[in-house]
């Protein structure tokens, strides 16, 4: 599929989410940025450098954190907000659903296989968020202290 309509429908499923978490709206468009962003890292890496889905969404993860921190300064509002949204292209839907169908059609070798699929990226996805977030809390905390340093002299 053409990269811009993923662009689009990934902005779009960000958006809309929006929309149902009722956040305000001067965020929406942000989200949705933040959404397709991440999506297109996921995207890119998995079909055009053939990269493996858990370090794909790992990427991707790192990309919508990094795109939330940068509009929860830009908009003074919490990370959450941006978070939220943009996480929805990256949920692994497809496979939970595949695990939770196998289970009612009683096949649970394939059950195990897509749901440890679905559990694995989802684990992926996270380390994503708090790997980045913790490496920029940590950046911020040396620059607080450089600066407290520097007033004080």
């Amino acid at each position: 599929m053409n990269i811009f309509l993923q662009f689009f429908f990934s902005f779009v499923a960000s958006f809309s989410f929006g929309i149902l978490f009722n956040i305000p709206r001067k965020h929406l468009i942000a989200s949705g940025i933040t959404g397709a962003c991440a999506w297109l890292t996921y995207y890119i890496l998995l079909q055009g450098f053939d990269i493996n889905p858990l370090l794909s969404n790992f990427a991707g993860a790192i990309m919508l954190t990094t795109f939330s921190i940068i509009f929860t300064k830009k908009f003074r509002a919490p990370i959450i907000v941006f978070v939220t949204c943009g996480l929805i292209p990256l949920v692994p839907g497809g496979k939970a659903y595949e695990a939770v169908r196998n289970i009612v059609e009683s096949d649970y070798s394939k059950a195990l296989e897509s749901g440890a699929q679905a559990a694995l990226i989802s684990f992926s996805i996270a380390m994503g968020i708090i790997l980045t977030e913790m490496i920029y809390e940590l950046f911020r905390n040396i620059s607080n202290r450089v600066k407290e340093k520097n007033h004080a002299s």
